[in-house]
């Protein structure tokens, strides 16, 4: 009787073990390198289209309008792109990229100058025990673009993607 007690208890032990480990989902940084090493990894974890949709204003100046952010309009981010640091530059602007939230499922990258609006925000979920990009602000798309140069746009950031693509497959 004893030895079916220690048997149960062994496997109830170690069935919590397994549970435990695969609730903690994989290692971000283990994610974070593969990520921006492979181009089709990165296509492969991101949520399309993204929560916050681009938002342009037409040619009057003045009225918006949104366009959903699918995986042509997606720009490859590499390593350096997504590395934390402060750089002053020499006009004296300061450049930081930083997690503005880093939870054990929800981390949020921001990059920009101080004391401005970020250039980049990129936000990440753990969802089903793997990290996934959600959301994400890229200034290829910012207030200033007017729409009739989003196409020309989206074309330039898609030539860049393909070097990334040759470099990092």
């Amino acid at each position: 009787m004893k030895a079916i007690y220690f048997v149960f208890c062994l496997c109830t032990a170690l069935m919590f073990s397994t549970v435990n480990s695969l609730a903690a989902g994989e290692d971000f940084k283990t994610f974070l390198r593969k990520f921006t090493s492979s181009a089709s990894f990165q296509y492969s974890r991101i949520k399309f289209p993204l929560k916050s949709p681009i938002v342009l204003l037409k040619d009057d100046g003045e009225t918006e309008q949104t366009f959903s952010f699918t995986r042509d309009k997606w720009a490859l981010l590499d390593s350096e792109t997504l590395q934390e640091g402060r750089i002053t530059e020499e006009e004296g602007g300061i450049y930081i990229s930083r997690f503005t939230r880093d939870g054990p499922a929800h981390k949020e990258f921001e990059a920009g100058y101080d004391e401005s609006e970020p250039s980049l925000r990129v936000v990440f979920e753990l969802i089903g025990g793997k990290w996934y990009v959600t959301d994400c602000y890229n200034d290829w798309y910012n207030f200033d673009l007017p729409v009739s140069e989003l196409e020309e746009t989206v074309r330039t950031m898609q030539e860049e993607n393909k070097s990334f693509e040759e470099l990092h497959p």
